[in-house]
Parts: C-alpha cells; sequence; structure tokens
C-alpha cells in the first residue's frame, strides 16, 4: 500500500491531480465532520442525460484516487434540485399538455407525463438513480423538496435572511440593470397555486425569518422561509448547499465556470468555507451543439449501453475531461476497442503505469482481464458482410479465427457479438453505401482474388514489394490461409504493387467497395475470421457492381 500511496503522490493522471489538491485543504488538520464530501448537482427539469452521468462517474474517479493517498473517510452526495420550479416543457416527453398547464410549479409538484410516480420530479430522480446504480456507484441521493421541507437547510436560510443585503449585492453585480430591479435570492412558493414565484421581494424580516412579497395578482403575502415555503435562486442555492453541507468538492460543467466566484462568496457569507472545483468542458451531438436535456439531443445512457457495455462508456468519461468531446454513434465502437487495448496492457504495466491507465480507475483495484480476443470493429464489419440477425450466427465465424473461444470462456466477446448484430442492424445497415472500383482498384482486387486463389501468386506479391523497397534477400513467410498475419502481409504487398499512394488509399477502397463503410478492420484479420472463399465471393460480387447496387 505504501508504494502504490508514493506512486499516486506524483502521478500525472488527473483524478489523482485532483485528488492531491484536496488533500492539500486538509494538511493541518482533519475535518471536524469527519470525512471529505463530494457532491454533484442534478437539475431534474428532463430525463438524465450522459453529462449528468459524466459528472458522478468523474468524480466517483477522483473520490477513489483521494481514498488511495488519504485515510480520511469520504461520502459522495447526489443532489436533485427538484424543488425547482419547472420553467421549460422538455420536447421529449409524451402528455405535452398536461405538463404545460403545470409549468412553475415545483417538479415535485408537477404530474408525471409518464404516469408512474407521484411527479414528473421523482420519475426524474427514479431514472437518475436507475443509471447510477447500473454503474455500481455508492452515493447518497439527496431530494431538494425533502431537505427543504424537512427543515435540513432551515439555519442556512435564516442565516441568508440575516446576510440578505450582503448576498444581494454580489448577485446584483452580475445581473443587468433591468433584471436587478425585480431580483431576489429568494423564490417563494405560493400558498395557494403552488407556483414557484419570481417576483420582488418587499421585505425581509431576518429576526422572525420571513419574506414579505406581492404575487402576480398583487396579493400580499408573508411567508416563513422555513420549511420548504421558499427555495434559493438557483446561483445563491448553489453556495447554500455548499455551505449547509460543508461540501469539499463539487464538479460542473464550462457553463458554470463564470459563476464560480459568486458561488464561492454566497458559500463565505453563509458561514462555509469554498470547496474545491473542477471545471469540464461540455459534452456535444454529432453537429458539435451542446447536449441538452430538454432538446434529447445526442446519445443517452440506455442508447449507449445497447451497443457497448458499461465499461466502455466509463472509459469514454474518463478521456481528457477538459476536452469537448462530441457523442455520436461512431464513438461507440472506439471506445470498446481502446478499453480492452488497455485492458490487455494492465497486467504488464509497472505500479507508476497502472496509475496512469484509465482502466484503473473505472475498476479500482479489481481490474478484470479482457476476453475479447477480437476487435469490436471486426465483428462489426463481420455483421455488415454477413447479415447477421443474431449473435449464435458470428459465432460461427468466430470459431474459425479463434476455435478455442467459447461464449462461456470469452463473456466479452459473446455480448460484443450481441453488441455488432444490434448495432448493424441499426445503425450501419441504414446508412452504408458501396461504390464501384475504379481501374486501379479493379486490378489490385482481381490480384487479390488470384493471391487468396494461389499461394504462389501470393508470394510472388510479397517478394515482389520486398524487391522494390530493396529487400530482395529478405524470406518469405510461412504460406498459412489461417493466419491474419500471412494474410495481413499479402494484401499489404498488393496495395503496395498497384501503386496506391498513400497506402491507406488501398485499404480506403477495402472498406469503401467491400464493406460499405468508411474504415474498417485491419483485412488481414477481417478475412481470417470472415473466411478466405467467402472473401473471395464477396471481392467478386463487388467487381461485378453487386454490392454497390
Amino acid at each position: 500500500m505504501a508504494n502504490l500511496r508514493d506512486a499516486a503522490m506524483t502521478s500525472k493522471a488527473w483524478p489523482f491531480e485532483e485528488a492531491r489538491a484536496l488533500l492539500k485543504r486538509y494538511e493541518k488538520a482533519p475535518p471536524e465532520k469527519g470525512h471529505v464530501l463530494f457532491e454533484t448537482g442534478y437539475g431534474p427539469s428532463g430525463l438524465p442525460h450522459i453529462g449528468t452521468f459524466g459528472e458522478v462517474l468523474r468524480t466517483t474517479m477522483i473520490r477513489r484516487a483521494f481514498e488511495v493517498i488519504s485515510d480520511i473517510p469520504t461520502r459522495l452526495i447526489c443532489f436533485s434540485d427538484d424543488l425547482d420550479g419547472m420553467r421549460k416543457v422538455p420536447d421529449n416527453v409524451p402528455n405535452q399538455e398536461l405538463l404545460h398547464a403545470n409549468v412553475q410549479k415545483p417538479l415535485t409538484s408537477v404530474p408525471d407525463p409518464f404516469g408512474e410516480f407521484e411527479s414528473f420530479g421523482h420519475h426524474n430522480n427514479a431514472m437518475l438513480r436507475r443509471f447510477l446504480d447500473t454503474f455500481g456507484f455508492e452515493y447518497e441521493f439527496y431530494s431538494a423538496t425533502e431537505f427543504y421541507g424537512d427543515g435540513r437547510f432551515d439555519e442556512t436560510l435564516m442565516r441568508a435572511c440575516e446576510c440578505y443585503d450582503d448576498i444581494m449585492a454580489v448577485m446584483l453585480k452580475s445581473l443587468r440593470e433591468e433584471r436587478q430591479q425585480t431580483y431576489s435570492i429568494f423564490l417563494p412558493i405560493h400558498p395557494e397555486t403552488g407556483r414557484v414565484l419570481y417576483v420582488p421581494i418587499k421585505h425581509v424580516d431576518a429576526k422572525e425569518g420571513t419574506i414579505t412579497f406581492d404575487d402576480e395578482t398583487g396579493r400580499e403575502w408573508t411567508l416563513p422561509v422555513t420549511g420548504g415555503n421558499v427555495k434559493f435562486q438557483w446561483k445563491p442555492d448553489f453556495g447554500a448547499r455548499w455551505a449547509a453541507l460543508d461540501v469539499d468538492f463539487e464538479m460542473y460543467g464550462k457553463d458554470h465556470s463564470t459563476n464560480t466566484p459568486i458561488y464561492d462568496r454566497i458559500c463565505e457569507i453563509l458561514g462555509g468555507r469554498k470547496p474545491n472545483h473542477f471545471t469540464y468542458e461540455l459534452f456535444l451531438d454529432e453537429e458539435g451543439q451542446k447536449i441538452s436535456k430538454s432538446k434529447g439531443n445526442g446519445l443517452t445512457i440506455d442508447e449507449w449501453l445497447s451497443y457497448a457495455a458499461t465499461e466502455s462508456l466509463s472509459y469514454f468519461m474518463y478521456q481528457k475531461p477538459k476536452t469537448a468531446k462530441r457523442m455520436h454513434w461512431d464513438v461507440i465502437p472506439k471506445m470498446v476497442d481502446e478499453y480492452h487495448q488497455q485492458l490487455r496492457a494492465y497486467p504488464d504495466q509497472d505500479e507508476k503505469a497502472k496509475l496512469n491507465n484509465p482502466v484503473y480507475h473505472i475498476h479500482g483495484h479489481d481490474v478484470p482481464a479482457s476476453t475479447l480476443t477480437v476487435p469490436f470493429a471486426m465483428l462489426l464489419n463481420l455483421a455488415s458482410v454477413s447479415g447477421a440477425e443474431d449473435r449464435a450466427a458470428m459465432w460461427g465465424f468466430i470459431n474459425r479465427y479463434a476455435p478455442d473461444a467459447s461464449p462461456e470462456a470469452n463473456p466479452d466477446l459473446d455480448a460484443a457479438a450481441g453488441f455488432a448484430v444490434r448495432y448493424y442492424q441499426d445503425h450501419v445497415k441504414p446508412t452504408r453505401q458501396f461504390r464501384l472500383p475504379t481501374d486501379q482498384e479493379r486490378a489490385a482486387l482481381e490480384n487479390l482474388i488470384a493471391a487468396l486463389k494461389d499461394e504462389k501468386v501470393a508470394l510472388d506479391a510479397i517478394a515482389q514489394k520486398n524487391a522494390d523497397a530493396g529487400k530482395a534477400d529478405e524470406p518469405l513467410p510461412e504460406v498459412n490461409y489461417a493466419d491474419d498475419e500471412f494474410l495481413q502481409s499479402v494484401v499489404f504487398a498488393i496495395g503496395k504493387n498497384h501503386g496506391f499512394e498513400p497506402l491507406r488509399a488501398w485499404f480506403s477502397c477495402l472498406y469503401e467497395v467491400l464493406l460499405g463503410a468508411t474504415q474498417g478492420p485491419r483485412f488481414g484479420g477481417f478475412i481470417a475470421l470472415y473466411g478466405v472463399e467467402e472473401t473471395i465471393a464477396l471481392i467478386e460480387a463487388a467487381l461485378k457492381g453487386e454490392l454497390a447496387t
């Protein structure tokens, strides 16, 4: 453990860098509350999206890293601001009229448009928790409705009454003049309509802990700020929550970064200590637009998990959190294969390299072995050319390539075969486009057919490639049409001999003419997996124009 901690104290992996910064927070004395508190926030105004998941995952990675370098206990709270008024009806949910009739009511007072839970807020909270539980996160769930209603926020709300002018001064600096005239840090919940009101506050009584305001009809009300009658505006809510819970760490998206000084100062005014922060770049959809809960653009967690295992999504989230990421379908196969590459590398790495390996931050000390012996990208292309309808059909090809593999011994491979079929049917088949070969490509493809039929043609191709490279004396490989390395040598040689410059133009031809795709697997491995005779038939069909039509 000592060696691990020493390595962690110098690791350049971003979770360890953030963990070391957090440890400095308590270098003089441990926290009086007895633990370090991590928090993530969730605004349940729409269905939870993949960015929400990423926030909890990345916070968990930093929490795990902290636990390696420190013996101070930790907690993680996922806080849902479900007392917030529903300002806009999401586009991607049913019963729009029902929701429009309840605009501005707290999300936990809005009827569930799905008819499954007591409110829309409860529905979205349940969705979030289901997503988080799928990944095995250790967290405590806090509902703002309960937090305000059962009195846990009362002390902070009373303190806010006492410091009202100071907090307002912080907020007013950030607002336009028109907004300044009506702004208040408090949002009363109307006793009769139940709506969250954005109205000016006429008077704040710090001693009594009440606010006085006129509703939209001009009727005057006085309400206690405690007991769930009043909530904070969202910016003051950040700082107030940090102060009330004594939060030590919270991360959020770049869109919050300009508000950080506001959150911090309000926390300090209310008697708290500002937490450590981590600002991550935003998630974008395929068009480069920010992913939005209300728009429903971008991939959802359920959509990702329909085509790949959970770990591939965790791997995606680990990568460069301070760089904006586009999330679209083509990302999934790449993440699957990269994740398993890292898994295979992990056992042979030294302690330092292991701590820098993303799989350590996904799995902690219990990093599994990969049983994916065929790359996911290759499985996708196999599903495409074979027209596979289920994973059983895929295994007929897989066992030709890896005769010792089985669904029982290779669960990763078995799952990936099923995912590949589904991904192909849903996202490759509807969009793939084959093209006819050029004259240069046709000659090369005919040469490849000949080489797959006759070992002399194959060896002659490799010999010619060697001679052109000034390596005529280099020994030729042993002929083995079941060996992907031999097949790759043949494919490579034919591309060189037919003058493809750069050589990737040859492989682009293979993918576009034979697979109807812009990219694909290592082609020698694909031939070994799909079968030599089957590949010959595929090329012949392409040369006849049957694939392109």
